[in-house]
């Protein structure tokens, strides 16, 4: 398939501006709120985190290039961009429910909630291009460790 660069552009920026709305959230009270719990020992620093998930969004901006060059050929490609995008959205509620709303418990299974999607959606990209897939491994592991992360912190709090 030939390289389409503003697909590709698009690709990336989809996910990067949902990671920004998270940030947003996040922002208003990650040096204040979220400084005064008690977290776990396994806690990493809060510059790990923008990094982090930059490039979780950037290496899940190109997965999702590679299903969109095979668009035409996806029988249900409808069904499956709405999968994609329910995990976007789920991932932006998950910093608005812990960070903003301040939700703790709640944020624990919503986390649960969008691990198992972030996990449909990689066998539903890995059905299309085994690379596609494959590049959602860094996401399942680090939203299962958001996920232990989210749970420690309700269950010290």
């Amino acid at each position: 398939m030939k390289f389409n660069p503003i697909a590709f552009a698009i690709n990336i920026a989809i996910p990067l501006a949902i990671g920004a709305l998270g940030a947003f959230f996040t922002a208003s009270s990650v040096n204040t709120w979220y400084v005064s719990l008690a977290k776990p020992s396994f806690n990493p620093p809060n510059s790990i985190f923008a990094p982090v998930w930059t490039a979780i969004f950037i290496t899940i901006g190109i997965a999702a290039y590679l299903v969109w060059q095979k668009r035409h050929t996806i029988t249900r490609f409808p069904r499956t961009i709405a999968i994609y995008f329910i995990q976007l959205m789920l991932n932006v509620m998950w910093s608005f429910i812990f960070f903003y709303a301040h939700q703790i418990g709640v944020a624990v299974f919503e986390s649960v909630f969008l691990l198992f999607v972030v996990i449909v959606n990689a066998i539903t990209f890995y059905k299309i291009d085994k690379r596609a897939g494959l590049l959602f491994i860094p996401y399942i592991l680090w939203v299962s460790f958001a996920t232990v992360l989210t749970y420690s912190i309700y269950t010290l709090n």
